[in-house]
C-alpha cells in the first residue's frame, strides 16, 4: 500500500480491472462449466473443491479477489459468477494471458476497459494455472457464489490507532495519498474500502496485487495482527493531517557548522567528485563512500527514510530529503564528510534540488512536499527558510482537490528555473527563483497523477511519467510549452530515466513499468529525427513487472534495469541489461540471495555500476560495466537496507 520509489519505497497498488462483462456474450455461445466444486467460502452446502479448483482458489485469493467477486457484485472489475456460461473458454484464456492486447484489439475487451476504466495487468499465469482459476470460478459459481464474510469494522483508538496511522504513513500514503484519495495507487477511502470488507483487504495486504502492490504479509513486512489493524484502519475516516507554516519550519532549522566556519577549499585529498551517497533507509542514515577505494568515509544521521539525494551545482554538498520532510545538508569538502545544517519543511516529502543556473550555483534549495501541499525554498548554504508556497489548485479535469503532492523537481541548467510536477492536479509548473518569493510563473496542463522523470540528453525537454494514466508527458523548458503525451505501458516508472543515441532512431529515452514486464524505448530527438520524436520505437518483455529504475551512462554500452516490486521473490532480485548497439536484451541474472535488488548508479567515468541489495543485512554490489563481471561486494554491519545511491558528479550534472 505505498509508493515505492526506491528512496521512500512506498508500494504501488494497482487494483486491476475487468475480466468479463456481465451483460455480453460473444458469438459461438457459452462453454460448459468445469466440474463443480466449492469455493473459498462458498454458499452453504456447496460441494468440496477438486484439486484443480483448490489450486485455483489460491491463485484467485492472491491475484483476483481484490478486484473481482464471485456472486457479490462488481468491484474494480466485474463479478465473475457464471463466467463460463457467458464467455467462451478460449476467449477467457486469451484475456487472462494478455489482457492488454485484448483491451486494445478485441471489441468486448475494449468495452470492458471503457466500462471499468482501469487496465487489468498481466498475471503471468501458465496454461495449467489459468485452467485452475477457471475451475475454481466455475466451482464457486455452481455452489451459488462466494459468501464473503463482512466483519464489523473495529473502530481503533489509543495505541492501536496511533500504530495504524504510523504504518499507513510508512507503507501506504505515498501511493494512496495522505487523505487516501489515490494517485499511483487507487482510492482507498471508506466508501470504497467498506465495500471490500476486512477479509478482502487483509487478503490483499497478504498477497499483494499483480499491478505493483507488494505482498506485505508474505514478505514479512506486516504481521497478521498488523494486517488486521490496517484492514480496519482504512475503513475508518482518515484523520485530519496537520499543517506546516513558515513559522514552524523556521523553528526546526538548525545550523551545525556556520557557513563562515566551513573550509574554503577541499581538505580531503580524495577525488570527492567520485564519492557516492548511499541511503541506508531503515537506519535513517546516509553513508558516504569513496568511489575509488570503496571505503566508508562517514555515516550521516539524516532522519527517517531518506528518499533521494541531490548534489548541489558545484557538487560540494549533498541535499538529502526524507519521508519525514527533513532536508539535510552534507558538506563533502572536509576530511570527513559532515552534516552542516538541517530543516523540516513538510511532514512528508519526496523531492529536493538546488539552483543550477549560471550565477546561482549553490545559492538556493527547493523542497517539494507530499504533505502539506506546498513547496519550500531555503538558502542553499544554511538551509534558512525563505518562503513557503501552497500548490493547492483544481485538477486539469476540473476536480476540486484536497491533496496535491509535489512528486518530482528538476533544476534547469540554463535558466533560473525549477521544473516541478504536481501529482494530483496533472500540472507541470516552472518556478522562477530569480523573482521575489520564488513563484510559479508557468503551469502546463499535462496529465493527472504525475510521478517521476527527468531530462532528455540536451536538458531542454523534461519527460515525466503519469503512471496511473500509462503515459509519459513532455514539456519544452526552453520554449516554455507543453509538447505532447504518449502511452508506453502499464504504469511507466523510469526514475529519472536513461538517454542514449540509438543506431536507428537517434537520441532516445527509456522507461520500464510497474504494471507489466515491459521495457520501452521512445524517440527523443525532435531536431535530428523528428519522425520518431515522442513515439515508442522499441519495446521488449523483461523479467517481471514492478520495475522502478533504468540507468545508463554516455560511456556505457548497456541500459540497466531492475524489478524490485515484482510479486515473485526471484524476480524482485533480478537485474537485466539491454544492449544499446544490438537493441536487444543481453542478459538477466540474480546478484543477491535475499531481500530485493534495486537502483543503479555509475561512477564518474562510467566504468562501474553500483546496485543495492536491499535487505536488513544489505550489500552494495559493484560491476565492471564493460564485461558485466562483479568487481566488489560491500557487506558490512552498517549496510542496513541500502536503497538509492548517488554519485556526486553524475548527480550534479544530471548524467543519466
Amino acid at each position: 500500500m505505498r509508493e515505492r520509489s526506491v528512496f521512500g519505497f512506498v508500494a504501488v497498488a494497482a487494483l486491476a480491472a475487468g475480466l468479463v462483462a456481465c451483460d455480453k456474450k460473444p458469438e459461438g455461445g457459452a462453454q460448459p462449466s468445469a466440474t463443480p466444486s466449492g469455493s473459498a467460502t462458498p454458499t452453504a452446502g456447496g460441494p468440496a473443491l477438486s484439486g484443480a479448483a483448490a489450486a485455483g482458489k489460491t491463485i484467485y485469493d492472491g491475484q483476483c479477489q481484490a478486484c473481482h467477486s464471485i456472486g457479490a457484485g462488481d468491484r474494480t472489475g466485474p463479478d465473475l459468477k457464471d463466467l463460463s456460461k457467458r464467455r467462451q473458454k478460449d476467449w477467457v484464456v486469451k484475456f487472462i494471458k494478455d489482457p492488454i492486447a485484448m483491451t486494445k484489439d478485441d471489441p468486448v475487451g475494449k468495452e470492458l476497459l471503457a466500462k471499468y476504466k482501469a487496465q487489468m495487468p498481466p498475471l503471468n499465469l501458465k496454461d495449467d494455472q489459468i485452467e485452475q482459476v477457471v475451475a475454481y470460478i466455475d466451482a464457486a459459481s455452481a455452489a451459488g457464489g462466494v459468501q464473503e464474510k463482512q466483519e464489523a469494522v473495529k473502530e481503533l483508538t489509543g495505541a492501536d490507532f496511533e500504530k495504524a496511522k504510523g504504518i499507513y504513513f510508512q507503507r501506504c500514503a505515498g501511493c494512496h495519498g495522505t487523505l487516501r484519495a489515490g494517485a499511483t495507487g487507487p482510492n482507498i477511502q471508506p466508501e470504497r474500502t467498506k465495500k471490500l470488507g476486512t477479509t478482502v483487504i487483509k487478503n490483499t495486504l497478504m498477497n499483494g496485487l499483480p499491478g505493483g502492490m507488494p505482498p506485505w504479509g508474505k514478505i514479512g513486512v506486516l504481521s497478521d495482527d498488523e494486517m488486521t489493524l490496517m484492514a480496519n484502519y482504512v475503513q475508518m475516516t482518515p484523520p485530519e493531517p496537520p499543517q506546516m507554516p513558515l513559522e514552524k519550519i523556521k523553528a526546526s532549522h538548525k545550523v551545525l557548522v556556520p557557513v563562515d566556519q566551513r573550509v574554503k577549499k577541499p581538505e580531503t585529498k580524495r577525488k570527492w567528485e567520485n564519492f557516492f551517497g548511499v541511503i541506508l533507509r531503515d537506519a535513517g542514515q546516509v553513508a558516504i563512500i569513496d568511489g575509488d577505494t570503496k571505503e566508508k568515509l562517514a555515516i550521516i544521521e539524516t532522519g527517517y527514510a531518506v528518499h533521494i539525494l541531490r548534489s548541489s551545482s558545484t557538487g560540494r554538498y549533498f541535499y538529502a530529503v526524507g519521508r519525514d520532510g527533513r532536508v539535510s545538508l552534507i558538506d563533502l569538502w572536509p576530511e570527513t564528510p559532515t552534516l552542516v545544517a538541517q530543516v523540516q519543511g513538510c511532514f512528508d516529502a519526496r523531492s529536493v534540488d538546488g539552483s543550477k543556473a549560471k550565477g546561482w550555483e549553490d545559492k538556493l534549495v527547493i523542497e517539494g512536499c507530499y504533505w502539506p501541499p506546498q513547496y519550500v525554498v531555503f538558502d542553499g548554504l544554511s538551509l534558512e527558510p525563505k518562503t513557503v508556497q501552497s500548490v493547492m489548485m483544481k485538477a486539469i479535469d476540473g476536480e476540486d482537490l484536497k491533496e496535491n503532492r509535489v512528486a518530482a523537481i528538476v533544476a534547469s541548467h540554463h535558466d533560473p528555473l525549477w521544473v516541478m510536477n504536481l501529482k494530483e492536479a496533472g500540472i507541470i509548473a516552472l518556478i522562477d527563483y530569480s523573482k521575489p518569493d520564488y513563484p510559479m510563473v508557468e503551469k502546463f496542463n499535462a496529465q493527472r497523477f504525475l510521478h517521476d522523470g527527468g531530462w532528455d540528453w540536451s536538458k531542454r525537454y523534461v519527460m515525466m511519467a503519469a503512471n496511473m494514466k500509462n503515459e509519459m508527458v513532455v514539456v519544452d523548458v526552453k520554449e516554455k510549452k507543453f509538447v505532447t503525451k504518449f502511452e508506453t505501458g502499464i504504469k511507466p516508472h523510469p526514475g529519472r530515466g536513461a538517454n542514449w543515441k540509438d543506431p536507428q532512431f537517434g537520441w532516445v529515452n527509456a522507461t520500464t513499468h510497474l504494471g507489466e514486464p515491459k521495457f520501452v524505448v521512445y524517440g527523443a530527438d525532435p531536431a535530428g529525427k523528428p519522425e520518431h520524436a515522442w513515439k515508442v520505437v522499441r519495446e521488449l518483455k523483461v523479467g517481471g513487472p514492478g520495475s522502478l529504475f533504468v540507468k545508463t551512462h554516455p560511456k556505457s554500452q548497456w541500459v540497466w534495469m531492475d524489478s524490485p516490486l515484482a510479486n515473485k521473490a526471484e524476480e524482485t532480485r533480478q537485474i537485466c541489461v539491454y544492449s544499446k548497439k544490438e537493441a536487444k536484451l543481453e542478459k538477466c541474472w540474480t546478484p543477491f540471495d535475499r531481500g530485493r535488488t534495486v537502483h543503479f548508479e555509475f561512477n564518474k567515468d562510467g566504468s562501474e555500476v553500483w546496485v543495492s541489495g536491499w535487505d536488513k543485512k544489505g550489500a552494495m554490489i559493484i560491476y565492471n560495466d564493460k564485461d558485466l563481471k562483479e568487481v566488489k561486494r560491500i557487506e558490512e554491519d552498517w549496510m542496513v537496507t541500502p536503497t538509492g545511491k548517488f554519485n556526486v558528479y553524475n548527480t550534479a550534472h544530471d548524467v543519466y
